[in-house]
């Protein structure tokens, strides 16, 4: 069965205004199921090229015949990465022909497909990114099964937690077996293995490269180059800090978060509900899973940080519009929430926007004036 995606209709716009739109994220987010759904709703003949398939590959041996000789259609390729030559080619032509809709391109996320196209499509381009299934497009509400399961469509909609938790696997393998390797990152798989499992532990701490670093025995800027790569693989996420309050002695080191709570879970072997409600590593999983919620919806233009202080003032998560705080998130496993002084010293330091303590369960109702406890189910109500 095929569920609605939120970008859907953002998509068949985006083609009305123009001349090429891409679709990035993670493999097997999505992409091709929700392009395929979407073609009886274009007001275009269309020609699909998944250039993982060596037939359609070998179309394009000749790409500017092929690509001239369909230039009335949408012309859809997937997988794009595997063919970056044919950027400056789709440039050329757009300038030739300027008009909406001529191309859509799908890819999964690489350091050379993000440069190839930002040096040659400028201009011409609209991106959309899509993730794995968040909360608000889920089908059955299920917030336990997507917290634990991630929301990757095969491991969603599993028939039971084994298969979900085995397909993780597979794909985990996969992505350090094949997808780095096909994106140009060369390393020892079982080093890249290593270096996740070590994530697994700091998922919503500190990134701190010296001790990654140390421990798989590589020098530092070999770190951060693997960690370049997973994170342009959409595989991880930096949360920046806001440090634009000068008079503070604010931390200026980024948190990293798995973007998928499932690969995390699968990580640090767990595969039941009541393995992760035992497990040290609760909390910081419920945070980096709402917190992927809420940044996976934010409109354009508004910006995620967290906020910390070398004297203890702290938030999970603040959202900035232009320069100003404009709402902020604490995130607490807990059914009955209360803020620590860090907490409130940050709300004051930021300007006490808006601010929303979101729990796993335990009501939806007023901690103090401009403080809400709820659960996610209920955030998005009191968001404009």
């Amino acid at each position: 069965m095929i569920y609605p995606r939120y970008i859907a209709t953002t998509l068949l716009q985006r083609l009305q205004a123009f001349p090429v739109v891409g679709i990035t994220g993670p493999r097997q987010a999505g992409k091709t199921t929700l392009v395929k759904s979407l073609l009886p709703e274009i007001e275009k003949e269309t020609a699909y090229l998944d250039l993982e398939l060596p037939s359609d590959l070998a179309r394009l041996r000749n790409a500017e015949l092929f690509l001239k000789e369909n230039e009335q259609k949408l012309i859809i390729i997937d997988e794009v990465q595997r063919k970056p030559d044919l950027f400056p080619l789709l440039r050329s032509l757009v300038d030739l022909r300027r008009e909406p809709g001529r191309f859509l391109i799908l890819g999964s996320a690489s350091p050379e497909l993000l440069r190839q196209s930002s040096e040659t499509l400028a201009g011409r381009i609209s991106y959309l990114e899509l993730t794995p299934f968040h909360f608000r497009e889920l089908p059955d509400d299920d917030i336990k099964k997507h917290w634990l399961r991630g929301g990757f469509p095969p491991a969603l909609f599993a028939q039971n937690n084994e298969t979900a938790f085995q397909w993780l696997e597979d794909f985990v393998i996969t992505f350090v077996e094949r997808d780095l390797p096909q994106f140009g990152l060369t390393a020892p798989s079982q080093t890249l293995q290593t270096l996740l499992q070590m994530l697994g532990s700091a998922h919503g701490n500190l990134i701190n490269f010296s001790t990654l670093a140390n421990s798989l025995g590589v020098a530092m800027p070999t770190v951060k180059r693997y960690m370049s790569y997973l994170e342009n693989a959409y595989f991880i996420r930096y949360l920046q800090p806001w440090h634009t309050n000068v008079k503070k002695r604010l931390v200026k080191t980024p948190k990293v978060f798995f973007r998928d709570t499932g690969v995390l879970h699968y990580l640090t072997g767990i595969s039941e509900i009541n393995q992760l409600y035992g497990h040290q590593i609760v909390g910081a999983s419920w945070e980096g899973y709402v917190l992927q919620q809420i940044i996976a919806n934010l409109p354009s233009r508004t910006l995620p940080y967290f906020y910390r202080t070398r004297s203890g003032a702290e938030l999970d998560l603040i959202l900035i519009k232009g320069s100003q705080p404009v709402l902020a998130v604490e995130v607490k496993f807990s059914s009955t929430p209360s803020l620590r002084k860090g907490n409130h010293l940050a709300i004051a330091d930021i300007g006490s926007p808006p601010t929303f303590i979101i729990v796993p369960s335990g009501g939806d109702y007023p901690l103090e004036e401009n403080i809400r406890v709820c659960g996610l189910e209920q955030f998005w109500d009191y968001l404009p």
